[in-house]
């Protein structure tokens, strides 16, 4: 299983790659995490739905057909580590690819939150989004070890 991270925003700190790589170079091919970066669009005087709508362009564009999609979104489900480490044996099990979303400043577009088959929260707070990478990269890293019981996660 391959998951993909497809994230607007393309300029982030070097600290934030680094801490995304090193989760993401944990992980075995057969369950690699890789990262698509969508350039932020130039704001301008858009409105919020106008920019979304660019950015779900982009977004649509990287999803493969036989992608299973998750939305990151602050009103989707919040997982503790466990229910990640189950959701990512049901993901395995359906034998698809993984598209996780990651929209720009403003949020994913209605209809991206429509096409994913799940939501994904990671807080009610407000994270930024190269953060947002970091704790995605940890957290699957985190939830394969629970599966393959590696002695990363103590809980």
């Amino acid at each position: 299983m391959v998951i993909r991270m497809l994230s607007i925003g393309t300029k982030m700190p070097s600290w934030m790659q680094q801490g995304y790589a090193e989760y993401a170079r944990r992980l075995p091919k057969d369950n690699a995490l890789e990262l698509v970066e969508l350039p932020l669009r130039k704001r301008g005087s858009d409105s919020i739905a106008v920019q979304q709508l660019h950015e779900e362009k982009r977004l649509l564009a990287k999803i493969n057909q036989r992608d299973l999609v998750i939305a990151l979104d602050e009103s989707g489900q919040s997982w503790s580590s466990k229910d990640l480490a189950g959701q990512m044996n049901k993901w395995r099990n359906s034998g698809c690819n993984i598209a996780l979303l990651v929209g720009g400043p403003d949020g994913l577009s209605e209809h991206c939150k429509k096409l994913a088959s799940g939501s994904w929260s990671l807080s009610r707070a407000t994270l930024p989004h190269g953060l947002v990478r970091v704790m995605i990269a940890e957290q699957i890293y985190r939830a394969w070890s629970l599966n393959n019981n590696r002695p990363y996660h103590r809980a």
